[in-house]
């Protein structure tokens, strides 16, 4: 017997599983439904998504569609940036940061609409599932999730084709259609299934869809300069734009020079292996040039604290941990140090590398070519590294004594 549910508010974007799971709704829960509609920078149209849930019965009322795109960079991404976020060595986190703005308004919405359950497309093998339901529960510990993927028999593409034909759901496939199962948004695009199932397989080549293959990428190379403030990108080449601007130009630069493309096998949360292809060209360009900026300008020390964290915080994102007190914790030490990430970076594009050929601060950098040059000074008495040296090996030097060998 399933829980008496009134109104859900389900996370749609007008393709073939969630607009099935609509109908599910409704003939499973007899529920009202209401669509949510998440604009964050994936570069489809999202009229279809409000004509297909008209066409599926849901009143004009019911049907919300909204252009998150700013809030995702400044909030989410630019956050998840000052810490140069990567989990596992490689991949950029981008269907992981998305994950928490979608299912916080999408609590928000069900608020707003007294809706007393949200539902989502997340299959239960994979993170998305526990990323969309963590967010949900934190803002409304009282709202039933239903999770259809976790309920239903629908479990092949079969079935769910004869669904939506036995209920005159529209199957036909949007036009450049991709075969794999994809996630876009203004970060990155991601690729699951098919080929990518044998990690032994080569990608095709024309799976890739964001940026150009790096062998017909311009034989030119590109410098572009990218200016931060408290460690945010404000300006790209002199322009000062929005967040979800700035990172769209870094995503036109990435793509022209073939950046940012990886293949990767990762540990899901849940236990398993799964490969992965991505290409996050803008994301690329920005974590190398905020590591250059850092470079000048961070503390050693405070640097090396953030490189040690770093990958515990990639772990919480990755996981679903967003709004968690200790990614909050976290977040709240990365900030204090990125006060002084003030300055700009000069990069060069080439054939899909990235290389930094000039950094500088004007008021907050702390290299010093007085101390660190090679020709004579007058501000380091080179002799004072000796009983620097003699200090730290102290502890070496009575373990010796005593006939210890390493």
């Amino acid at each position: 017997m399933k829980d008496k549910v009134k109104k859900a508010v389900l996370a749609y974007s007008g393709g073939l599983d969630t607009s099935i799971i609509l109908k599910w709704l409704q003939d499973e829960y007899g529920c009202e439904v209401v669509t949510f509609t998440a604009d964050i920078g994936q570069g489809e149209e999202l009229e279809p998504a409000r004509l297909k849930a008209l066409s599926l019965g849901i009143k004009e009322e019911n049907i919300f569609i909204k252009d998150l795109k700013d809030e995702f960079v400044k909030d989410y991404v630019f956050p998840m940036f000052r810490a140069n976020a990567i989990y596992e060595g490689e991949y950029l986190l981008g269907t992981s940061i998305a994950r928490p703005l979608i299912a916080k308004t999408q609590a928000q919405i069900a608020l707003q609409t007294g809706a007393d359950a949200v539902s989502h497309g997340a299959t239960g093998k994979g993170n998305d599932q526990v990323r969309f339901e963590l967010g949900y529960l934190a803002f409304n510990p009282d709202l039933k999730i239903i999770a259809p993927w976790r309920e239903w028999d629908l479990n092949s593409r079969e079935k769910l084709l004869a669904y939506a034909a036995k209920h005159g759901i529209d199957i036909s496939n949007k036009k450049g259609k991709s075969p794999y199962s994809m996630d876009a948004n203004l970060l990155h695009i991601s690729y699951e299934g098919l080929v990518l199932e044998d990690p032994a397989a080569r990608a095709e080549d024309d799976m890739w869809r964001m940026t150009k293959s790096p062998k017909e990428a311009p034989n030119e190379n590109q410098i572009v300069e990218l200016e931060f403030k408290q460690g945010d990108l404000v300006a790209v080449d002199g322009e000062f734009l929005t967040p979800a601007g700035l990172l769209a130009k870094l995503n036109e630069l990435g793509s022209k020079h073939g950046i940012g493309r990886l293949d990767i096998v990762e540990n899901r949360f849940v236990g398993m292996k799964s490969r992965g292809c991505y290409e996050t060209p803008g994301g690329t360009i920005l974590l190398k040039a905020h590591r250059a900026i850092e470079s000048i300008t961070l503390d050693r020390e405070a640097a090396h604290l953030k490189d040690e964290l770093m990958p515990k915080y990639a772990h919480l994102i990755y996981n679903g941990f967003w709004f968690s007190p200790e990614r909050l914790m976290l977040q709240a030490l990365i900030d204090e140090s990125q006060k002084f990430v003030n300055g700009k970076v000069r990069l060069e594009l080439y054939k899909g590398s990235v290389m930094v050929v000039g950094r500088e601060s004007a008021n907050d950098s702390l290299f010093n070519a007085a101390f660190c040059t090679f020709e004579e000074d007058e501000v380091y008495n080179q002799k004072d590294a000796e009983g620097f040296i003699k200090l730290n090996a102290l502890r070496f030097i009575i373990a010796g004594k005593n006939g210890r060998k390493f």
